[in-house]
């Protein structure tokens, strides 16, 4: 069964926002079994919405469409469906209602003509309130191919997927069972791991496939396998997961579907009771950002301080002056001692530092822009290694970054 994800938008192709909405539709689709075949984004403009479905309909079972149904004139979507299919707006009392009662609730006041509108709905269409805001849901079938039209709105579309979309669609459609299971790698590329594994590679099932998706310090390894019998699928997937985990035992953290490097240090570092602290120069905070992003982090993270002038490395934290003016704010030496002092002062057992020169000036570094000293401090003592990441800054930030959490989880293992 095959799918298209339609994003209607001028915003979209001009580039003022980022299509999240593809991205969030596929993983669920995956989820039930619906292989997305293509993904289009298209202006608000009549002709090109009319293209776009005929085109759909061509090669989808399912088409899901997202924006253009707001309230503003520039809002075309409902109109040009009608044409589409042949139909003609109507108004629709229950989303009416809605529309009258959550402006009364939330506003208090009446809805404008414009909102009104929004209760207006094409005559074929299965109608799906929409709680989180005022444009409904619509569902239009036509020559055996579904239409779902939904907000671009991105917490509406989600609300409309899980309360109406994804049921309909497991009611209306026979789905194979996808299944996929993805391995968390760090410290190793993906020229050495496909060397690592080729012989494993070679002797995999057909019906399995790998993939190898790169990103900067980390490769994440996903198998995939597709079928009508989804106990057997999950077993030859897992047992081929168990095999490729061993071979890839010494640079792998964990699954996707399961953790995250930084969840992975965060449940070994609750285990033992221990706590992390951060001293963040040249990433700025992105470390800090990643842990924090995760529940219950609070159990181990003490916290961090992002000492970016150089003077306040040395009010702040407390590294030695001398130290830096010997050795240069970028060197392993303030890294380790950054480190140390991080402890010190949060009183903790971990501490990550790090000094670099993230671009595009070298500002109080002698080093080459890209140079990052990372340093882990830990109970048994400080260690520290110095790369240079590129001139790119937002790459220099992302690979110190995931660099740092290969490092700690590196050292947490051996203590």
């Amino acid at each position: 069964m095959l799918a298209e994800i339609i994003t209607i938008g001028d915003e979209i192709l001009i580039g003022q926002i980022v299509d999240t909405n593809s991205a969030y539709i596929s993983q669920e689709l995956n989820r039930v079994g619906v292989q997305v075949y293509q993904i289009t984004s298209i202006q608000d403009d009549k002709g090109h919405i009319l293209q776009a479905l005929a085109n759909a309909q061509k090669n989808a079972d399912l088409v899901l469409i997202t924006g253009g149904l707001g309230p503003t004139k520039d809002d075309i979507t409902k109109h040009t469906l009608c044409e589409y299919f042949e139909d003609h707006l109507i108004e629709n009392p229950k989303v009416l209602a809605h529309i009258n009662t959550l402006f009364s609730q939330y506003f208090n006041r009446e809805p404008l003509p414009a909102n009104r509108l929004q209760a207006l709905v094409p005559s074929k269409a299965r109608v799906f309130l929409n709680n989180h805001g005022t444009a409904p849901g619509l569902w239009l079938e036509k020559n055996n191919t579904v239409f779902v039209s939904m907000p671009g709105v991105p917490y509406e579309m989600k609300y409309l997927m899980q309360d109406s979309v994804l049921p309909c669609v497991i009611e209306k459609f026979k789905r194979p069972f996808i299944y996929h299971k993805t391995l968390l790698t760090y410290g190793k590329g993906e020229s050495q791991i496909a060397k690592n594994i080729e012989d494993w590679e070679d002797k995999l099932p057909s019906d399995i496939k790998l993939a190898y998706l790169p990103a900067l310090g980390k490769v994440r390894l996903r198998l995939s396998s597709k079928g009508l019998d989804e106990n057997l699928l999950k077993q030859n997937v897992d047992a081929q997961m168990e095999i490729l985990s061993d071979l890839l035992a010494d640079i792998a953290i964990g699954y996707e579907e399961e953790t995250s490097i930084e969840r992975r240090i965060g449940s070994l570092l609750m285990d033992r009771g221990q706590f992390l602290s951060l001293a963040e120069s040249c990433t700025g905070g992105a470390i800090a950002n990643q842990i924090t992003a995760n529940a219950g982090s609070s159990g181990y993270f003490k916290g961090g301080i992002v000492p970016y002038e150089t003077e306040l490395k040395t009010a702040i934290l407390g590294v030695d002056a001398e130290l830096i003016r010997e050795h240069s704010v970028v060197s392993i030496p303030v890294a380790e001692a950054m480190a140390s002092c991080s402890n010190q002062l949060f009183g903790s057992d971990y501490a990550i530092a790090t000094t670099g020169i993230a671009g595009p000036s070298k500002g109080d570094g002698r080093d080459e822009v890209g140079t990052v000293c990372i340093a882990i401090a830990t109970p048994q003592g400080v260690v520290s290694e110095k790369f240079n990441f590129g001139k790119a800054r937002e790459r220099v930030v992302s690979k110190a970054t995931n660099k740092a959490f290969e490092m700690l989880h590196k050292e947490i293992l051996k203590n």
